[in-house]
């Protein structure tokens, strides 16, 4: 066999299909780009149902790739076993319609036989027990030992789901040896570890019906899969994945970081293997702009830099580690991803985010799931406590199941789940729609022919009605509200985030309000009115008249939108793309995947260039292409423009070119000026920012001046300039007069510590001192329990800070207190038990929050009687 790595066996598969005339597609991203079905990439065929289904089109009608994937249904295998994982890489070559089972068949034998050198006698391969045709090629033509090919159930070699395309499959094996299975009838099939699975090739050659019936297609497919990270093991005779070469550089780095070797302690082997398989995954998930959240692909990404870091945790490691992996990673993958590198800072910079963010939340998680755990006697660990873990604390209830799991226990996750439903519900709130009595579930525009656009070149336009949704639904008189559908229009209708145009409909009879314009998916254009005078019927010829001064505001913001876009880009990175976004005539919105806040420098930057392309007054040029030629000119767009015959690109010079539906300015000029307004987050990974333009903008200044003008007056300032001195004077001022309120307060209290300390109870040489404050705030609280605890300097504080309808607790431990084995955590969530409430902390400082300050009192005294408890014990 040939000594190759997985990095030059991906190289060498896709040029053998290159040669075969195939179309070598990149990778796709992990993100599913145009299917809502997967929440990642989990197959290399993933990405390409729709060629398969005919529904889009490539190049060629057969094409390879090695496709990045994610799997997680295993992910808390991962580790146990040295054959889970979540990232691995998928080579394919796909036939659309074109070539089928010989092809196929012959392809793969001489890719593993001859260009690989895989010795033919430990080859293997099994077929659907059906199909008659790919077992004479395997036997007839590829001249395969009949002993070595099985015939298998549809459990095993046919691809189907429950109603769609599908077919039976052909799988190639390798025998790894009589040290797997002595047995000389072992065979494909049965169960062990003998023979490894290398290479499916399927034949889609059925449609099953609804009544399960299986239709012949008229022009099959192939689809193949051969793991990348599989077939290395065979040529580098590796025993799993974590052996081959590229793996075991990364783990080389994990033992380097935590000093621990690997194979020599199996709880730290599964660690290890985690932190290696999750560091893969984690880097592509974020090199694919997946950003760390606790919903959907985020909380997969999120999840797999938890899981290292916990691990991390096992193996000794305390400090931050994973940004030293990932490296390790990237140069592992560089000849394959060299764009991995050059993302590098990216990738790092979100890792370490998150890896610091569950630090802090691991180290206090992992101290009251202790104490938890200690406290439950049954098998089950309550859903309540595991619902105040991630409520309260942050901590991700896949942890806490897999540190329950190692204590023997489950978790009752149908309370859990239930809490989690209710706090949604909660969260939810109540929603009110209003609705039109002519608005029911009828679809708009269905049966009807797409509208004829006129509106990128005129404001107004001739057409004729030719539908009418209304309570009536053939015409509307005067003062009724409804739908007008005509064969052409210039009100552009609402669609890639600019609103519908306003205006109005009318003729010699008839007059009325456009106030809004929809646009359905088959382009039909539904003119939402309101009948001013006169009244309109189904056939009627009307003018329609856009208003103008409306449309040429939207056009600026969108406009905008296209510059502020390139330099988001330019200030931020590459990474950043687009989210989502929202025109209309007053302002705009644009959300973007960025993983962190963007400065207030940051943004002043990103203003200043997109200023200058406005005052550059660059010529706007729209024009409608073919997708490659879109492509070459290098233009940007969201991936449902990708595949249409014909794009419309709309470009700002050489700054800016995106595929673009909407309406225009004529030169950058025209949009004026901008000025973002605010920057914030709307979901995790997910930056918005608003701002204005053009008139808007001139509006705004006006009123800051008025604003700037109150403020003189009321700082009695000179002028603008003096502001800011006569603030400041005002704070220094403020500062001062808090100080002294401090001051005195603590003057106040002082006079109490003596007689805490004096009154503190004796529990067997440790002091005990109880107090009872009220209304005090949270800082003064702290620092007077501070002073309490060096005054009594062997003990325990434990003091109560009472409200109107609430308490805080703080208990402080000095050295000789813990080293009796009495922690303040301990403490205090006994004494919060007392008033309804939960808290802990630190050995030596620990807080907690109650409902009932009622029970202060007895609260102080279970304090106490906890301390005797544990002294005594």
């Amino acid at each position: 066999m040939k000594d190759y790595g997985l990095n030059e066996i991906r190289e060498k598969f896709l040029d053998y299909f290159g040669s075969k005339d195939h179309l070598v597609i990149k990778s796709f991203p992990l993100i599913p780009q145009d299917d809502k079905s997967l929440l990642l990439i989990n197959a290399g065929m993933a990405p390409l149902k729709k060629y398969f289904t005919g529904e889009k089109k490539l190049k060629k009608n057969r094409a390879t790739s090695s496709q990045r994937c994610i799997r997680t249904a295993d992910i808390d295998e991962v580790g146990k076993t040295q054959r889970h994982g979540t990232f691995f890489e998928m080579l394919g070559n796909f036939s659309f319609g074109d070539y089928f089972k010989r092809e196929a068949i012959t392809w793969a034998w001489d890719f593993l036989t001859n260009v690989l050198e895989v010795p033919k006698d430990i080859l293997w391969v099994s077929v659907y027990e059906e199909d008659q045709e790919a077992y004479d090629i395997w036997v007839n033509e590829i001249k395969i030992d009949p002993k070595r090919v099985v015939k298998l159930g549809k459990e095993d070699n046919f691809w189907e789901l429950e109603q769609g395309p599908c077919g039976p499959c052909s799988e190639i094996h390798v025998d790894r040896g009589y040290e797997f299975d002595p047995r000389e009838d072992a065979k494909p099939g049965d169960e062990g570890e003998r023979f490894l699975e290398v290479w499916n090739l399927v034949f889609t050659q059925f449609n099953k019906t609804a009544d399960g019936k299986y239709e012949k297609i008229p022009h099959p497919n192939i689809d193949t899969g051969m793991g990348l990270e599989r077939i290395t093991m065979v040529l580098e005779n590796a025993d799993n994945i974590f052996e081959i070469r590229l793996i075991k550089d990364i783990i080389k780095t994990i033992e380097e970081i935590s000093g621990v070797k690997y194979k020599e302690n199996h709880k730290n082997d599964v660690s290890i293997r985690i932190i290696a398989d999750h560091v893969r995954a984690m880097t592509f998930l974020i090199y694919d702009g997946v950003i760390p959240s606790n919903e959907q692909r985020g909380y997969v990404l999120r999840r797999l830099i938890r899981r290292a870091c916990r691990h991390g945790k096992l193996l000794g490691i305390n400090d931050k580690f994973i940004e030293k992996v990932i490296d390790s990673c990237i140069d592992a993958y560089k000849s394959g991803y060299p764009e991995l590198q050059e993302n590098r800072d990216r990738i790092v910079k979100i890792a370490n985010a998150e890896e610091k963010k569950f630090q802090e939340t691991l180290d206090l998680g992992l101290s009251i799931l202790d104490s938890m755990l200690e406290n439950t006697k049954s098998d089950v660990f309550s859903g309540e406590d595991a619902f105040k873990l991630y409520d309260t604390y942050g901590f991700p209830i896949d942890l806490t199941k897999e540190i329950v799991a190692e204590k023997s226990k489950t978790v009752d996750e149908e309370r859990f789940n239930v809490l989690m439903q209710e706090q949604k519900e909660r969260a939810r709130g109540s929603r009110s729609e209003s609705n039109m009595g002519w608005s029911s579930d009828k679809k708009y525009g269905e049966g009807l022919p797409a509208t004829q656009f006129e509106g990128y070149n005129s404001l107004e336009s001739e057409g004729k009605v030719i539908e009418i949704y209304s309570d009536d639904n053939n015409y509307l008189n005067s003062g009724e509200m409804g739908i007008i559908v005509l064969d052409k229009t210039a009100f552009y209708g609402e669609g890639g985030g600019q609103v519908g145009d306003k205006g109005i409909l009318y003729n010699d009879d008839f007059k009325a309000e456009v106030y809004d314009t929809k646009k359905t998916g088959s382009k039909v254009f539904l003119h939402y009115v309101k009948v001013l005078e006169g009244s309109i019927k189904v056939g009627d010829n009307v003018i329609g008249k856009v208003d103008e001064n409306n449309r040429r505001d939207i056009m600026k913001n969108h406009s905008a939108t296209h510059l502020l876009h390139q330099a988001l880009k330019d200030v931020l990175g590459d990474h950043v793309n687009q989210a989502g976004s929202y025109v209309d005539n007053e302002r705009l919105r644009f959300d973007i995947t960025h993983f962190e806040a963007i400065s207030r420098e940051q943004l002043d930057e990103v203003e200043k260039i997109v200023n200058e392309k406005i005052a550059m007054g660059i010529p706007v040029i729209i024009e409608e292409m073919s997708l490659e030629k879109s492509q070459q000119l290098g233009a940007r767009g969201l991936f449902e423009d990708k595949y249409q015959d014909i794009v419309r690109v709309v470009q700002m010079g050489e700054y800016s070119k995106e595929l673009c539906g909407g309406t225009h300015v004529k030169t950058t000029s025209d949009i004026q000026m901008i000025k973002i307004l605010s920057e914030s987050s709307v979901a995790a990974g997910v930056r918005r920012i608003e701002a204005i333009t053009g008139r808007a903008v001139y509006n705004y200044l006006n009123k800051n001046d008025s604003l700037l003008e109150e403020v003189k007056q009321l700082v009695k300032a000179t002028n603008n300039e003096e502001i800011v001195r006569r603030i400041n004077s005002n704070n220094e001022e403020i500062k001062d007069l808090k100080k002294k309120l401090k001051d005195m307060a603590n003057k106040d209290l002082s006079s109490n510590i003596d007689e805490i300390v004096e009154n503190a109870v004796d529990v067997n040489g440790l002091k005990v001192a109880t107090f009872a404050l009220d209304d005090l705030d949270n800082n003064l609280f702290r620092d007077f329990g501070e002073n309490v605890k060096s005054k009594l300097k062997d003990g325990i504080v434990i003091l109560a800070n009472r409200g109107e309808s609430k308490v805080s607790f703080i208990s402080l431990a000095t050295e000789s207190a813990i080293e009796k084995g009495v922690f303040a955590g301990d403490i205090v969530r006994v004494v919060a038990k007392v008033c309804g409430g939960n808290g802990g902390g630190r050995k030596d400082f620990a807080q907690a929050g109650a409902k009932d300050p009622s029970k202060v009192d007895l609260a102080l005294q279970a304090g106490i009687d906890e301390v005797k408890s544990k002294i005594n014990s």
